[in-house]
């Protein structure tokens, strides 16, 4: 198996050496596959519960009759003062603000050719005239600031390594840049951008419209708990008629909700509205959170307010339906911390079950051929027949062609009174509360974890036996594909995993011994497997 990356090699070198060199040097810290690697469809992934939530909230909303459509991320704050009138400097102190980095003006002094000179790059009368030009178009805003270094590389005829060296250490310009705000913000509320997107499609598309965005917005928490995220999803929707009954939010919450299994709603019209909306015109939907034992609010509607309305040039009502998605998921997956569901790489711990751990066990060489796997079948069949026959002796397991050669492999004892198979040989692999046994189907009763892994443990439906004639196969094909000659293998005493060709994931070995858990596979086992292949 190829050694992984060392982080600590790599930061020593980088604080000794400089980035530079040790990023000229870092393709030598890649490992090399040892051998082709393809994408192919096998065991199926597992989605994120939250974006698979997502997906049938928008299937739901295709179901109902409205359009998907995508809504602007960014807009500016004078778009919020418009939907909220004097409410508005309130929505956005939770709101995020851009920034954005001034382009210097960057001169190219005397000093500062001196100092790229001193860096080794021969800077003459045309290279100069090509870097002003670079600069200037910089400042301008010609050149992206991810083509920067490749376009002084190429004025400078030098590489982007000594291109890099030359902004860091000649003009320092970049280094002291201050962010600078701008009026720009991420939307907090989807709310902000239907207004933009009703104002572009009103008079192009047929009354009534009806669309839906399943998207983020951004809130200025002060901080992330159980209940609250900086960044969260919202079902959102819009419905503008020559009429809008503002019910209608209540039956597409119940047709959005009610098909996830929730049976128990409360709406309630709120007691204080939000200006963008009418007085009187706002409305919460509230689910029961079985963990919580609670009601939480997972859905907002309301009829928009004739003021906002008429601030973006719009003649007819407009219905706004907006549902938590983090919110409904919480009460959907009985998830106490929005955290734990949305982040949980970050917030929980790795957990495994005896069965999640079975699954993650594998044989790490197996035959690929057709015939592998009948010299692997035959291995087995045979060393079961023949376990008590006494050594010296040798049976014939197969005779058989692979590949175009002649192949014979036979099982072998050369100590004299001692058995074909030994003891531990037929173990079979379970795990039990955490730990990875290898256990006979009968005997060692005086063992605790032996006795308790048999009665109690998941079978992974792997033995000693069948990883050893598992792993002889895959060394037949290879022989046979390496141009003959003898395979000859012995497996005495058993002390790991791999001496049997069973592959422990990294993961998983690291669950397990962190939790204070056996590996135990061990044991007697004592068979030799040898192979002759000939033209």
């Amino acid at each position: 198996m190829a050694k992984g990356i060392d982080p600590r090699t790599i930061l020593r070198r980088v604080e000794e050496e400089g980035f530079e060199k040790v990023w000229t040097d870092s393709a030598d810290y890649i490992p090399t596959p040892e051998k082709k690697q393809e994408i192919k469809a096998g065991k199926p992934g597992f989605p994120h519960p939250l974006f698979d939530l997502i997906q049938k909230m928008r299937q739901s909303f295709l179901d109902l009759g409205f359009t998907e459509c995508s809504n602007p991320v960014i807009v500016d704050e004078n778009e919020v003062y418009k939907q909220y009138g004097p409410e508005a400097p309130i929505i956005l102190d939770r709101c995020y603000y851009l920034a954005t980095l001034p382009r210097p003006d960057i001169g190219l002094s005397q000093t500062k050719r001196h100092e790229i000179n001193n860096l080794g790059v021969e800077l003459t009368k045309e290279k100069t005239g090509r870097l002003q030009r670079v600069l200037r178009d910089y400042k301008k805003g010609d050149v992206e600031s991810d083509n920067l270094v490749e376009r002084l590389s190429e004025a400078l005829q030098i590489p982007d390594v000594t291109a890099m060296r030359v902004i860091s250490k000649v003009f320092p310009e970049f280094a002291s840049l201050k962010p600078e705000p701008t009026t720009l913000t991420l939307r907090s509320h989807i709310t902000t951008a239907w207004f933009l997107t009703l104002q572009a499609v009103e008079h192009r598309i047929e009354l009534p419209i009806r669309l839906f965005n399943v998207d983020v917005r951004f809130r200025r928490e002060q901080r992330e708990d159980a209940t609250h995220l900086r960044i969260h999803h919202a079902a959102s929707c819009v419905i503008m008629d020559h009429e809008v009954n503002v019910n209608l939010g209540e039956e597409i919450t119940r047709h959005m909700l009610g098909p996830l299994g929730f049976e128990r709603f409360r709406f309630l019209k709120k007691k204080v509205t939000s200006k963008y909306y009418t007085p009187g015109m706002e409305y919460e939907g509230f689910t029961y959170h079985p963990t919580a034992d609670r009601w939480i609010e997972v859905a907002d509607y309301g009829l928009y307010n004739p003021i906002a309305l008429a601030r973006y040039d719009l003649e007819y009502p407009v219905l706004n339906l907006g549902i938590g998605v983090e919110r409904v998921a919480m009460a959907l997956y009985k998830e106490g911390d929005i955290r734990r569901l949305v982040y949980p790489q970050f917030y929980t711990e790795l957990s495994l079950s005896d069965a999640e751990i079975a699954q993650r066990l594998s044989y790490d060489k197996k035959p690929m051929t057709e015939e592998g796997v009948v010299i692997q079948r035959l291995i087995i069949s045979k060393a079961i027949e023949n376990m008590n026959l006494l050594g010296p002796c040798e049976i014939l397991a197969h005779e058989g062609t692979m590949l175009g050669k002649k192949v014979k492999v036979h099982l072998y004892e050369p100590e004299a009174g001692a058995k074909l198979l030994g003891a531990a040989a037929r173990n079979q692999v379970y795990v039990y509360d955490g730990n990875i046994v290898g256990a006979p189907s009968e005997g060692m009763e005086s063992v605790k974890i032996i006795r308790e892994a048999r009665g109690k443990g998941t079978p992974s439906g792997m033995s000693f036996l069948e990883g050893i004639a598992a792993l002889a196969s895959a060394k037949v094909e290879e022989a046979v594909k390496t141009g003959g000659g003898k395979m000859d293998m012995r497996v005495g005493m058993v002390n790991s995993p791999s001496d049997v060709n069973i592959r422990i994931s990294e993961v998983v070995r690291r669950y397990v011994t962190s939790r204070k858990k056996q590996i135990a596979i061990t044991g007697p086992v004592f068979i030799g497997i040898r192979a002759e292949i000939t033209d």
